[in-house]
């Protein structure tokens, strides 16, 4: 079965910890819901840098990436049908939904 990185872009998170708490609840139980679907439930970053192709070095994202999350869906349409149910969009997030290809590890 085909799997989706579902990257989590922006949103406002919410300050007062009770807030943060429900949100991050809904969340869990938005996982949840999806039961063996989901590979890899939440990757989230922090500390991010951002390297030029001159090697220069700097603190930040230039895509405001907060993390991810590995799917198996059976289809993109299915992904995207789940993917409008996340709690993350309630805070004014984006999600990005990519279909993984699996990259064969023998040398040609």
């Amino acid at each position: 079965m085909p799997q989706y990185i579902f990257v989590y872009l922006g949103g406002e998170h919410p300050s007062d910890p009770e807030e943060r708490q429900q949100h991050f609840s809904k969340y869990q139980q938005w996982l949840s819901s999806l039961g063996e679907a989901v590979v890899s439930p939440a990757i989230p970053f922090k500390d991010t840098h951002t390297v030029q192709p001159d090697g220069t070095t700097a603190p930040g994202s230039t895509t405001a990436m907060s993390g991810l999350s590995i799917i198996k869906m059976p289809s993109m349409d299915e992904a995207l049908k789940v993917a409008e149910s996340c709690p993350f969009l309630e805070i004014g997030g984006t999600l990005e939904i990519s279909e993984m290809i699996e990259m064969s590890s023998k040398a040609n």
